[in-house]
């Protein structure tokens, strides 16, 4: 690999350039207008280091960026530079910004494009990458709304488990704002609770409650935001070393983990009651959260009676792939399941996430379960489930007041 002309580039580049400029909005979407648009080189060049990052520029690591369906790529090199897929289909010829080797290729991909690349100049591949490319616009309810009254959040740390001893988690409260001490609310408990929970995260469930709750398509409902459990030394932002333990195993330890530690707290803590009926309580999570969830109502359909799942892990993961087989030979659960999947899912040794998903609404089909399942082109994650959960909310909730 060819070194990066670093000490004739960072003059010309304004690569080091310490004194403050003026703020420059950086973004695939805003390089692409500038760039349709003609804006002057300096203007580019000042949006692309922005946008990569002028360490990241220099020492040759620039990868793409995505917005949306928007796809940047940027190279330090005075050689013309192409990007290639790894197909070796040609993206584009990349747009030299000066004379020192700064150049960049802006290009708008089809939704639900994944693919490797690599960015060339005369024949030798200078960076590689992985583009993956998948967007959902959010749908009006999962937006704030003048006039809608917002739930609150709370969170606090659960340290002394003894299901699941030696671990600690988050655990993130929402009580809606038309919740009236000393009565009795809905409950709806999610897994990876954290993010999902997050007003200005990927899902914004708690702001699809405000909205819905207040719309009346769904009935005064606490939410209860579980993390799966860190083990000693974890760090609160390291990935929960214990997640697969309590997600995907089979059996009933997560969900008297709930019902005996969890939701007792809570009630305690934040001096609120759930109703005890299990029509008027759900549960919900994606992937390994979602096995989690159809597990804890499959074991315990006398306090659970709805389960909300997307791409969810019904594969050979600790046992998950028995499921569609005991949903034939087991006697129908009252249970309500609303899952969704994605045709872009994943498929590795552990099996297909597609293929199990079908075998799953095959086996609520032929059993007879009040169950909905959406399919879409989502990949493995939460994306997919973003912009239908406002609907899945009113299928799962229609009938409870």
């Amino acid at each position: 690999m060819r070194p990066l002309f670093l000490s004739c580039c960072l003059a010309l580049a304004g690569l080091a350039d310490g004194q403050d400029k003026p703020p420059v909005e950086a973004s695939p979407l805003s390089l692409e207008k500038a760039l349709t648009a003609g804006r002057p080189v300096p203007e580019l060049r000042e949006q692309v280091i922005r946008l990569f990052g002028r360490q990241n520029l220099l020492k040759g690591r620039p990868h793409a960026r995505v917005e949306e369906c928007t796809a940047a790529w940027a190279v330090m090199d005075k050689l013309p530079a192409q990007v290639i897929r790894a197909d070796g289909t040609l993206l584009g010829q990349m747009t030299a910004l000066g004379e020192d080797g700064l150049q960049v290729l802006v290009k708008t991909l089809p939704n639900f494009s994944d693919f490797q690349y690599q960015i060339v100049t005369n024949g030798m591949p200078r960076i590689g990458g992985n583009v993956h490319v998948e967007h959902y616009d959010d749908t009006s309810d999962s937006q704030r709304k003048a006039g809608v009254p917002q739930g609150r959040l709370d969170k606090f740390e659960w340290r002394t488990s003894r299901i699941f001893p030696e671990t600690v988690r988050d655990v993130t409260v929402y009580i809606p704002q038309q919740y009236q001490p000393g009565s009795e609310a809905c409950l709806m408990v999610w897994q990876d609770g954290s993010r999902h929970a997050d007003p200005n995260g990927p899902m914004k469930a708690t702001v699809v409650f405000d909205n819905l709750i207040h719309q009346k398509q769904m009935p005064v409902t606490i939410g209860v935001f579980i993390d799966p459990g860190r083990r000693p030394g974890q760090k609160p932002h390291d990935k929960a070393g214990n997640r697969s333990f309590e997600y995907d195993s089979l059996g009933d330890a997560y969900v008297r983990f709930l019902l005996e530690e969890i939701l007792p707290e809570v009630q305690q803590r934040f001096q609120v009651r759930f109703r005890p009926e299990p029509a008027a309580r759900a549960i919900a999570g994606g992937s390994s959260g979602c096995i989690c969830a159809f597990t804890a109502a499959w074991e315990r359909p006398d306090k659970f009676h709805k389960v909300l799942g997307w791409v969810g892990t019904f594969v050979d993961i600790r046992g998950g792939n028995a499921y569609p087989s005991l949903l034939r030979i087991t006697e129908r659960k009252p249970l309500r399941i609303y899952l969704l999947d994605g045709t872009n899912d994943l498929d590795n040794k552990f099996g297909s996430w597609p293929i199990a998903n079908r075998m799953m609404e095959a086996s609520l089909k032929y059993m007879g379960y009040d169950h909905r399942m959406d399919w879409t082109e989502c990949f493995h994650g939460s994306k997919g489930m973003s912009p239908r959960l406002p609907e899945a909310l009113r299928w799962l909730w229609r009938d409870v007041r």
